[in-house]
């Protein structure tokens, strides 16, 4: 239950929770790929003191993720507050079983349910929301007006902006850099640094940030790649508190080394053993972690999807997988939904999850895994990739104490503690 309203804080119901308005701006930043082994890396060596003064001085824990741990389903908890079951974003990619067509699960009207964003700047608010990738950009501000000061624009199409469709034109020259390319740290920086240009401007309530992986594909936490990428998003997570912002940062997923001693990717092939087994076609796996840029991951994490198109049954795929090194779980869809929270009518008859440090893929046919040559593939999904850090800026309330030590936390209460629970 949220904190109760008071004059000078109104309070906006979202997907059934009541949020307090901020009375300061608050900056949840979602940092892709951002696994707690990295900050475990940096806080030993030192380097990263603006996020080390958050956990001291304010509050942090080990959260646990939507699964599976991939970018679309857990954005979509953190903005809407809510499981994958109640949102129904359950992948980046699944299967229409209507058309038999595979879809990308990025447009507003396959979210259920009420963005945050959307709901508090409806309340009077004046809201940010900036991502790294297109991607998440229309369903984070689902039903969004722009044209009354709030923000939403993506740092991949920031060359691209308008008044009409992302409430700010120019963006470059406002934040004063080049279009960031794909797949570089920039693109995540660029994202920061709007956020800070934007409240540097002008007052924001609320501002969502929200990052890409490509760093944490490419680079262990003991590579200087990965350690310069979170020195600098650790200065602008100062900047921001420097602003006067309280700072929620918090991940969508973790990330794991699957690859074998010789540095080739670790992959079962399951559509391939799916075909050799029952026949071709007969089942048809999908790879929920695509999208439209897989140069870092090829199109490889830790869970699938595995739909009966012909004769063999949930339980035949489970009774011919079952027992393959690598493989954690085979679930048929009722447990899959049951035990992770998933949206029964976009699952699939069975969910594969693989183990720390192997992928799963559909064929070997069809993956193109040349981005990866001279890498070793670092990629996510699977249980194990789905524990990440939640950090505030400022210490919680004695309420909040207690709800922070009864169980443990999902990621999608970030804004839940930062709006009701951090002090302010």
């Amino acid at each position: 239950m949220a904190a109760p309203a008071t004059n000078k804080q109104p309070m906006v119901h979202v997907n059934g929770i009541d949020y307090r308005m901020p009375s300061r701006p608050v900056a949840v930043v979602c940092i892709d790929g951002g696994d707690p082994a990295y900050l475990r890396q940096y806080l030993n060596e030192g380097v990263i003191p603006h996020i080390a003064r958050f956990m001291t001085q304010g509050f942090a824990t080990v959260a646990e993720g939507t699964m599976p741990s991939f970018t679309c389903p857990n954005n979509m908890s953190i903005i809407t507050g809510t499981p994958s079951a109640r949102h129904g974003i359950s992948g980046n990619y699944y299967l229409d079983t209507a058309t038999g067509q595979p879809v990308v699960m990025t447009g507003p009207e396959l979210l259920r349910g009420d963005s945050l964003i959307t709901k508090f700047a409806e309340a009077g608010a004046k809201v940010v929301s900036i991502t790294a990738k297109d991607k998440l950009r229309k369903q984070l501000g689902k039903g969004l007006d722009v044209s009354r000061g709030n923000v939403s624009f993506s740092s991949e199409f920031a060359s691209k902006c308008s008044m009409a469709e992302n409430g700010i034109d120019q963006v470059l020259d406002f934040v004063g850099a080049p279009q960031p390319d794909m797949y570089s740290m920039d693109l995540s920086l660029f994202v920061l640094d709007a956020g800070i240009k934007l409240l540097e401007q002008s007052h924001r309530d609320i501002l969502y940030l929200s990052l890409t992986d490509y760093v944490q594909h490419k680079y262990a936490p003991e590579e200087d790649g990965a350690r310069r990428f979170y020195q600098e998003i650790d200065k602008r997570f100062g900047r921001l508190a420097e602003l006067g912002a309280l700072v929620a940062l918090t991940a969508d997923h973790g990330m794991n080394d699957k690859s074998d001693a010789d540095g080739n990717p670790n992959v079962i092939w399951l559509q391939d053993i799916l075909d050799r087994k029952f026949g071709k076609g007969d089942a048809q796996v999908i790879c929920p972690i695509t999208d439209a840029f897989v140069a870092h991951h090829g199109a490889l994490g830790g869970f699938v999807r595995v739909w009966c198109r012909g004769k063999a049954t949930a339980r035949q795929i489970i009774d011919e997988i079952h027992g393959i090194p690598g493989i954690a779980a085979a679930l048929d869809r009722d447990t899959a939904c049951a035990t992770y929270d998933l949206p029964p009518d976009r699952e699939g008859d069975v969910a594969v999850i693989s183990t720390a440090n192997v992928c799963i893929g559909a064929s070997q046919a069809d993956h193109d895994l040349s981005g990866l040559k001279g890498h070793r593939l670092r990629t996510h999904g699977g249980v194990t990739e789905s524990l990440v850090p939640m950090i505030l800026s400022e210490p919680l309330n004695d309420r909040y104490k207690l709800k922070a030590g009864a169980s443990t936390l999902k990621s999608y209460q970030v804004f839940d503690f930062a709006l009701n629970g951090a002090v302010q």
